[in-house]
């Protein structure tokens, strides 16, 4: 039993005093928790709570501070083959003349290498991949001719293609519709299952927070960390959101949330 627990926490996500500054103005603060595979975990807090921040600076696209983060014991950011990650859709440049094939294809090609025509195997990946997000009949179109739930459940395909370890999405719901939604929320579900790690951040969870196996509230500091219904507290949302609760956000949950 030992020997299988050992294991097992070497495939775990591990965040150690993570901290962010921007000219001396903090933007995370001494940030710490660990995930499991399987684990499907949400990321909380008002606008300019660190969210974004946290996710760059664990994948090493911004310095931090001080801290470590870790991927089976060893830094995370020497290991990006393993990670998919999504940004927010504000972050992506829409115009750029590419079709919705190529756009996933380029998660195989980073796999292979540029120099390297894709094959019948990565080919075929694609194909899956579109067609998990029901974008593959579209796949000639250009990304810009999309709606935003297209082009996110495209950059899902993307992800899904990648065949990662960890997955990282940031503000994945902004702007999407219900079908998409219902996507991916789908998807994530299957990933979680297939022992996958995945983070994925919002300012407004609604009736997916019961779906989520942990939440972490966040507002420069990790507030709280634990199941939905330990999290989203009256006490914890306030220290998190302050004044503004009542006017910007309200947790919305289903009859059965707390039950």
């Amino acid at each position: 039993m030992s020997i299988v627990l050992i294991l097992f926490s070497d495939f775990m996500l591990e965040v150690q005093q993570l901290a962010v500054n921007y000219r001396g103005i903090r933007g995370l603060d001494s940030v710490s928790f660990r995930v499991e595979p399987g684990q499907l975990v949400g990321v909380i807090g008002p606008n300019g709570a660190g969210k974004s921040t946290m996710f760059k600076a664990m994948l090493g696209l911004i310095p931090k501070d001080r801290g470590v983060v870790k991927y089976c014991t060893c830094p995370l950011h020497q290991q990006l083959e393993r990670v998919a990650y999504v940004p927010q859709r504000s972050q992506i440049d829409w115009d750029y003349p590419i079709t919705i094939w190529n756009v996933v294809m380029m998660a195989r090609t980073r796999q292979l290498g540029w120099l390297r025509k894709p094959g019948r195997s990565a080919k075929e990946l694609v194909k899956t991949a579109l067609s998990q997000v029901a974008m593959y009949d579209l796949r000639d179109r250009r990304i810009s001719d999309l709606s935003g739930g297209q082009q996110q459940r495209v950059f899902l395909a993307r992800a899904l293609a990648q065949q990662a370890e960890l997955f990282f999405f940031d503000e994945p719901f902004t702007g999407v519709d219900t079908k998409t939604e219902a996507i991916m929320l789908r998807i994530f579900d299957d990933l979680r299952q297939q022992g996958k790690i995945l983070l994925i951040s919002s300012h407004d969870w609604g009736q997916a927070l019961s779906q989520l196996d942990r939440l972490l509230l966040l507002n420069q500091r990790l507030i709280a960390d634990g199941a939905p219904y330990q999290v989203m507290t009256p006490e914890n949302l306030q220290q998190a959101y302050g004044a503004t609760l009542q006017t910007h956000w309200q947790p919305r949950f289903d009859s059965n949330f707390f039950c």
